[in-house]
């Protein structure tokens, strides 16, 4: 490593860290066959040790055991060809190989792979719901990658880069690096919840949580809210719409009817003094009641006690091309409440600003996320729903 790029990477990392990261270099750039006989070996210990944790990961969090993770590389390269036989040779880890997209012919054992060039990735991406883009590209074509890094936080499709001696994208931490084979791969964002552990830990809350008020709360305050919203006004109980939930899967969002009947509910914000809201919809909304039937949306897997609110579809797409990173607040799950909630930035978002304000804080949580955080939010939220809050219409 040596020129400018190794002079900023001497400022931004300790000796220690610099030293690791550069013997990771020398390791990518070893021959193939003098790693075969190692890796083997390691491979297969790991092998078992890690389709137990996944198992009993995807139990928690009541996904599929069958659900993998499907990627694309764009680029090639030795690193290229390490993560393609990386999950070749173990797609028990949950990843699927899809193809690779190169402006140019390639050769090896990518070639028969080639699905078209750098811009053809995008429409794969969308068309095959792929969730991770690895880039291989050289940190000269710096627009290329550019484009392709904005055009996946765009979609919530996982970006992440093969570190080389010339890369613009800063490295991060060198003991956050995620290891595909023996490749280091870079990500844009520290995401705490990307570790099993922690998604583990925030999914126990969720069930363990929701199942209390479930039992000790809805048993007896369901029939009155329900009872109170029949006699403010004609029509169901419960108001349900399609919102934008984790890796944009939509799902069914419950929650206690607080307006009239109107044909704006899926494409209108409420407002100030909005007529469509009925006296008992207004307690219910500034006191967070009208969405306790989400307790049943977080028991189901669709949301979360704490993330970023879910917001309706139409929102979603007058956003999404406004707001810088919009998309990335939905790399989680959504929450009954949020950090952006208990910050201000509940209710109405009528202007591009206060929707990026509430977008950053999202943005935030997710780099940020810990479970003492969550208890705080938690307390926060309780202790605000019979106080005055400005934005609560």
């Amino acid at each position: 490593m040596n020129g400018n790029a190794q002079q900023n990477m001497e400022r931004s990392l300790p000796a220690k860290r610099l030293s690791l990261l550069q013997s990771i270099f020398a390791e990518r750039d070893m021959s193939t066959s003098q790693r075969n006989g190692d890796r083997t070996t390691t491979r297969t210990r790991r092998n078992t040790l890690h389709t137990m944790q996944s198992g009993f990961n995807r139990v928690l969090t009541l996904d599929p055991l069958t659900t993998v993770k499907d990627l694309v590389i764009v680029g090639d390269g030795p690193a290229a060809e390490e993560i393609f036989q990386y999950c070749q040779d173990q797609t028990v880890r949950g990843y699927r190989f899809r193809g690779v997209f190169t402006d140019e012919q390639i050769e090896g054992s990518l070639a028969p792979f080639r699905m078209g060039d750098v811009e053809s990735a995008k429409v794969f991406a969308l068309q095959n719901r792929i969730d991770i883009v690895y880039c291989a590209l050289p940190g000269t074509q710096r627009d290329l990658i550019t484009d392709l890094m904005d055009f996946c936080e765009r979609n919530t499709i996982r970006f992440r880069v093969i570190p080389s001696r010339e890369s613009f994208i800063p490295v991060v931490n060198t003991s956050d690096l995620e290891f595909m084979g023996s490749v280091p791969v870079s990500k844009l964002r520290k995401e705490p919840l990307d570790r099993p552990l922690n998604r583990a830990l925030k999914r126990a809350f969720d069930i363990v949580f929701s199942l209390g008020v479930i039992l000790f709360v809805f048993t007896w305050l369901f029939p009155i809210l329900a009872l109170l919203v029949k006699l403010s006004s004609r029509g169901p109980v419960f108001f349900k719409q399609m919102r934008l939930g984790k890796d944009n899967r939509e799902f069914v969002c419950w929650k206690f009817r607080s307006m009239r009947m109107n044909v704006e509910a899926d494409s209108k914000q409420a407002t100030k003094n909005d007529p469509r809201i009925t006296r008992v919809g207004g307690f219910l909304r500034k006191t967070n009641l009208d969405e306790m039937p989400q307790f049943l949306n977080v028991l189901m897997g669709h949301m979360s006690v704490v993330g970023p609110r879910p917001h309706p579809l139409k929102l979603n797409d007058q956003f999404r091309d406004i707001v810088d990173k919009y998309m990335v607040r939905h790399f989680i799950r959504p929450g009954i409440t949020g950090w952006a909630q208990v910050n201000g930035f509940r209710g109405e978002t009528d202007t591009p600003d206060k929707m990026e304000k509430r977008v950053q804080l999202d943005i935030w949580y997710l780099e940020n996320w810990s479970f003492l955080m969550d208890l705080k939010i938690v307390l926060r939220t309780a202790s605000s729903m019979f106080g005055r809050q400005e934005n609560a219409y």
